[in-house]
Formats: structure tokens, C-alpha cells, sequence
């Protein structure tokens, strides 16, 4: 069996690392370098970096601030926000990251997945998915949940990977910093329907609610902001409660 990953994410405006509710009402958390640095020591297995404001303000993401952050780490780095071309996909790369996370541009220039693969690999490339619930489906929203667009999240999850993503970063808007747990059901039915890894992401409140996700949900990682930034649990208490749900988990203490 594969070990579940504890993504450890840093919402970051204006240089600082923010945390909201549905994308919304953003709170200043601290310095994205030393939370990535604390995380690591915690027991992270990866960190992503999501410069929430680079889309919507139509500017490239905070690359300095990225680069510190990646001086720093041995876990793998992901970097998001304001991604729109193969260049900026390079410069992230360069900057650091192991992998590019791409979500507006992808809708609007579905190529830029496939040439960022064919450039760089696959396993850089991460299409991010922000979905909301609308009746019984959900429809893919982009610039930061303010734009709704025509897409259904899992048959476009399904065309990212045939484009050429290596990994699918899933967002409830709905659930985002709810702490109600994760949408298990728009998670499953992504995990099952692409042969890629999809990290859960939105909603974790307690650690039962990640081995929700990882096990009914079917995610091969979840990704942790606002339970971690509080100090209501510590990435160690996470992946105990992993392994006593039967679900392997790297660096247990």
C-alpha cells in the first residue's frame, strides 16, 4: 500500500501566509518561510504554496518570496497563483518547485498543461481544480472562486490528466476553511474517474476528517492549512491516527 501524504498548504497575499473561510475573510497567519520550515520539522510530507491573489490582480506569482521558501526545504515544494504559461511554469521551476500547480490558465489554455508537460514532465504538472456545489452536481470555478465557469469537475479532472497532468489538486469551495470535513464525495468520484494522485483539500477540521478523505474519499493526500496554523493538531497527531485507521503514513514519531 502507498503511503498517504499530509500536504501542508501556505495561502499566501501580499507576501504573507492568510487563511480564509470559502476564499473569503482572510486572517494573517505569519511568514510563509518560517511556517514551510516549522512544517517540514513537524512532519510534512509536502508543502504548497498558493499565491491566492495572482490571478485575480492578473500578475505573476511571488517568486522571491517562493524561492526563500524553497532554500530551506528537502520535502517537495509546490507553487500556484498567477501560473498562466509554460514560462512561468519554467521560472517556478527555477525558483525551486518540484511541481507547478495551474488552475485558471488551464481553463482558459487547456495547452499550456500539455506543453508544460512535454517540457518539464508529467510529474510537475498539477492541474487545480476549485469546485462548488450547484443542485446535485458541482461546476469548476477559477480566479480565486470568483469566476464560475461551464466545467463539471470530474470530466474536467479527466481531460487535465489526458492533457497531461500528473496530479489533481481538488478544492470544495464550500468547505474551504469550514473545518466541516472535506467533500468525500466530489473526492471519490475524481479519484476514481483519473489514474493520477489527487490530493483532498477543503475542510479538514480533525484528524477523523482526514482519514475520511483518505480512505472513503479515496485521496492519495490531504492538504491542511487552518487546524495546523491554530495549533489545534500537530502533523504528527494526524499521522498517528492514520496508522490506527490502517492507513500507512510517512515519518511517524
Amino acid at each position: 500500500m502507498l503511503s498517504r501524504r499530509i500536504v501542508v498548504c501556505l495561502d499566501v497575499a501580499g507576501g504573507r501566509v492568510v487563511k480564509g473561510v470559502e476564499f473569503e475573510s482572510l486572517r494573517d497567519i505569519g511568514d510563509p518561510v518560517e511556517l514551510a520550515m516549522r512544517y517540514e520539522a513537524e512532519g510534512a510530507d509536502e508543502i504548497v504554496f498558493l499565491d491566492i491573489s495572482a490571478s485575480h490582480e492578473k500578475r505573476a506569482t511571488l517568486l522571491d518570496v517562493a524561492r526563500r521558501t524553497a532554500e530551506g526545504l528537502f520535502i517537495p515544494l509546490t507553487i500556484g497563483g498567477g501560473i498562466r504559461t509554460v514560462a512561468d511554469v519554467g521560472n517556478s521551476l527555477r525558483a525551486g518547485a518540484d511541481k507547478v500547480s495551474i488552475n485558471s490558465a488551464a481553463v482558459t489554455n487547456p495547452d499550456v498543461l500539455t506543453e508544460s508537460a512535454e517540457r518539464y514532465g508529467a510529474q510537475c504538472v498539477v492541474a487545480s481544480i476549485d469546485a462548488r456545489r450547484e443542485g446535485e452536481g458541482w461546476r469548476v470555478y477559477t480566479q480565486g472562486g470568483r469566476n464560475k465557469t461551464n466545467l463539471e469537475p470530474i470530466s474536467w479532472a479527466v481531460e487535465c490528466v489526458n492533457r497531461g497532468a500528473g496530479e489533481i489538486l481538488l478544492t470544495s469551495i464550500d468547505r474551504d476553511g469550514t473545518r466541516d470535513g472535506y467533500d468525500v464525495e466530489l473526492t471519490r468520484l475524481v479519484a476514481d474517474a483519473v489514474p493520477v494522485p489527487v490530493v483532498a483539500s477543503g475542510g479538514a477540521g480533525s484528524p477523523s476528517d482526514i482519514v475520511e478523505v483518505l480512505s472513503a474519499g479515496h485521496a492519495d493526500a490531504a492538504l491542511v492549512a487552518g487546524i495546523l496554523h491554530d495549533g489545534q493538531v500537530t502533523v504528527q497527531e494526524i499521522k498517528r491516527q492514520l496508522e490506527d485507521a490502517g492507513l500507512r503514513a510517512r515519518n511517524v514519531a
